[in-house]
């Protein structure tokens, strides 16, 4: 697949309505063509997840973007309400790090202070 990505992810992005595609008979059978800018589009989703948007954020705004009509200050706005989130997620990281490396220290004392009880007895 030239999009380097599963059949089932791209039919879950066509379903969300994130690919373009029509319909095509071929003997029997229907089959579905996907316009060649759909790998790019593939490309653009992987990164944009890669960074923090999900499906439903991309949905929103993707086909504004292929069709031009997503102006630079609407794209600024939304590329600085993912930095601000995650800017909430580090401050709310950097927390965790700082309880599990406290929990750790002090379970580290209690195992010295254990194993210098035992050597005394």
């Amino acid at each position: 697949m030239q999009a380097n990505t599963t059949k089932d992810t791209v039919r879950h992005y066509h379903d969300m309505g994130l690919l373009k595609s029509r319909k095509r008979q071929a003997g029997s059978r229907l089959y579905t063509e996907f316009h060649p800018e759909c790998v790019e589009r593939i490309d653009l989703i992987k990164n944009a997840q890669a960074v923090g948007f999900n499906l439903n954020e991309l949905k929103v705004w993707l086909n504004d973007y292929y069709d031009g009509t997503l102006d630079i200050d609407k794209q600024m706005d939304v590329i600085s309400e993912k930095i601000a989130q995650a800017q909430r997620q580090q401050v709310n990281l950097i927390n965790v790090i700082n309880q599990l490396s406290a929990r750790h220290t002090a379970l580290k004392e209690m195992k010295s202070d254990n194993i210098g009880k035992a050597n005394i007895q």
